[in-house]
């Protein structure tokens, strides 16, 4: 979905585990490891995700809302479904723009685009150290289960710019009620197994202005 806005993937070719390994920069025992290079990893997104935009895929889904009750379920951490102008946005992984304690994952912490930067040394009001507000590999989803419900009171589904591969979140598509259609926005070749969908073969932008054209018959 961002990749347009110029933030790397990283599934693809070029994408970001090519140039680092999960196990280094993604798991709580990383984090444990090595937490300077953790950090340093995520501040070097933020630095990234400081410099994108919204594309128009982003705002796209802004003018659907519109026409639609538009709730989105997102895998990306970073914030640009908020800045575009969404008003519905369901983090599973996490966000990049946030911290919590090592202790306590479900206070968190606003990062500032001023200083965005996290340190070893940088600790809550407990004395705990702060990690990114992100879901690693090897960790439990918290918000799988609201995103599942949403999931299966939807009319319409439509998956935008994902590989499918990462789970629980691949398995959502398992609770779209029969019937209801599937709208998948893909340039790549994606594994859709038994599902039935209706492929759109593009990038976001012009992926979601196919959509709102297609979806005149769902109004």
């Amino acid at each position: 979905m961002s990749a347009e806005s110029g933030i790397s993937t990283f599934r693809d070719s070029n994408g970001l585990w090519e140039e680092y390994r999960v196990e280094d920069v993604a798991t709580p025992e990383a984090f444990v490891k090595n937490p300077e290079l953790v950090l340093e990893f995520y501040n070097q997104r933020r630095k990234q995700l400081l410099e994108s935009k919204p594309n128009g895929g982003h705002y796209g889904l802004v003018e659907l809302e519109k026409r639609f009750d538009v709730q989105i379920i997102t895998q990306n951490v970073d914030d640009l479904h908020e800045r575009a102008g969404s008003s519905n946005v369901l983090h599973l992984h996490g966000e990049l723009m946030k911290a919590c304690a090592v202790d306590d994952l479900k206070t968190v912490y606003e990062l500032s685009a001023e200083n965005p930067d996290m340190h070893v040394g940088d600790t809550d009001a407990r004395g705990k150290q702060l990690r990114p507000f992100i879901v690693w590999f090897g960790e439990p989803v918290p918000m799988i289960m609201q995103a599942a419900e949403m999931v299966e009171k939807a009319d319409i589904c439509v998956v935008i710019g994902t590989s499918l591969q990462v789970y629980p979140a691949a398995g959502l598509l398992n609770y779209v009620r029969g019937g209801v259609p599937i709208f998948l926005i893909d340039p790549k070749p994606v594994p859709t197994f038994a599902h039935d969908v209706r492929i759109i073969k593009t990038g976001a932008t012009d992926g979601v202005r196919q959509l709102a054209l297609m979806l005149h018959d769902y109004e």
